[in-house]
């Protein structure tokens, strides 16, 4: 269940968000939203690559505290609507992202010594 809400969430309600932006050109404005998700790329430098009990909040690169803290900067000030949307699509991954970390840690409380 909890994969089904994450990926949901990353693939599904970016249409949402992209027809509140622009109902006219809802389409081309999910795609670049969808794009968004290449963030994910900063996995490939973890070892493991994968593991479904870490949180990719502040562990991989693109999802710090800083690139977050930039990501909500780029939303508030950056005008260019193509551009904000970027901003909007990375910081909504991060928020899915954190759900599921919250997720992942209430099935496994050890986990959450790895960032404390």
């Amino acid at each position: 269940m909890q994969q089904i809400v994450h990926y949901s969430l990353h693939l599904l309600a970016i249409g949402g968000i992209a027809y509140f932006y622009d109902r006219k050109n809802w389409l081309k404005y999910w795609l670049i939203l969808a794009a968004t998700m290449l963030v994910d790329l900063d996995h490939l430098l973890a070892v493991p690559m994968f593991d479904p009990d870490r949180c990719s909040i502040g562990f991989h690169p693109l999802h710090s505290e800083l690139a977050i803290t930039v990501y909500v900067l780029g939303m508030i000030f950056i005008k260019h609507k193509i551009i904000r949307l970027i901003f909007i699509g990375l910081f909504f991954h991060m928020f899915t992202d954190f759900i599921d970390c919250l997720w992942t840690y209430a099935k496994c409380a050890t986990c959450l010594q790895d960032i404390f």
